[in-house]
């Protein structure tokens, strides 16, 4: 027979028991894991440095796009190739990085919806010779490494050819053609019109060649099978139809961005 006190004590253990759990289960519930998101900081506008700070359109995207989809995150700079590393091994839970969609990376890697349309441009000094991808034949080309304007570069002068002279980043090529090391060199559109802006005493001209260099998307890239690609992909959805990626692309290229290309990609 259990007596009336031990019988109160027991209920007390209980109900001590059961908000105990009901404590513990509501924490699971509510706590997510900050998602490590990963990028090279030296592909301006799209991410660099300033101040000790990462800023730039990537930056501000994937802020609006993870507030969107109510997701916490860190962001960190490890560099170009150690990025793709920190993917592929799972390291790191996405990537952005002006980081081209194609078939090839697919097979290693998952992307998100387009955000960006690109091409590549050729840049040289005032006054080069050089006036279309067909006139790099010959002459010493400056590349980032593992990027897809190595890719097209290859393309035209062929994959072992030692007149492509690849680099860490796009910043050092730049910093090789104004010493004359290198004679051109092939980027992506924004980061070439960016430099020519900011920077109108080195004189240095940019250009496009369409015959030879086609249109090309970025993506936030993910680990095969991401469970993170969904969640992001319908929040980029909502920042595009909003109105906010707009405003972000205004800000940093001051023009209107052509939603209508991006969403036929998707």
């Amino acid at each position: 027979m259990i007596k009336k006190g031990m019988i109160a004590t027991l209920v007390s253990i209980l109900m001590f028991a059961l908000v105990g759990c009901g404590g513990s289960t509501e924490k699971t519930a509510t706590t997510e894991k900050k998602i490590t998101v990963v990028t090279d900081a030296a592909f301006a506008p799209f991410e660099y440095m300033d101040k000790g700070e990462i800023v730039g359109f990537d930056v501000d995207l994937l802020k609006a796009v993870m507030e969107e989809a109510g997701l916490e995150y860190e962001l960190k700079n490890i560099g170009w190739d150690p990025l793709f590393a920190a993917i592929q091994g799972k390291t790191a839970d996405m990537a952005v990085s002006g980081i081209t969609i194609n078939d090839d990376r697919k097979k290693t890697y998952d992307f998100s919806i387009p955000y960006f349309e690109s091409t590549h441009m050729i840049l040289v000094k005032e006054g080069s010779s050089i006036k279309s991808a067909k006139d790099l034949q010959g002459k010493v080309v400056g590349v980032q490494n593992g990027t897809t304007g190595q890719t097209a570069v290859e393309k035209i002068l062929g994959k072992e050819n030692p007149n492509i002279k690849k680099f860490e980043n796009t910043v050092v090529a730049i910093m090789d053609l104004l010493n004359g090391g290198v004679e051109a060199v092939v980027t992506d559109n924004a980061v070439a019109n960016e430099y020519v802006k900011n920077n109108p005493d080195a004189k240095i001209v940019a250009f496009e060649d369409p015959e030879h260099f086609e249109s090309e998307f970025y993506g936030f890239m993910f680990p095969k099978g991401s469970e993170l690609k969904q969640k992001v992909d319908e929040a980029l959805k909502k920042v595009i139809e909003n109105g906010t990626y707009t405003e972000i692309y205004k800000k940093w290229f001051g023009t209107e961005p052509n939603i209508e290309s991006l969403q036929q990609q998707q």
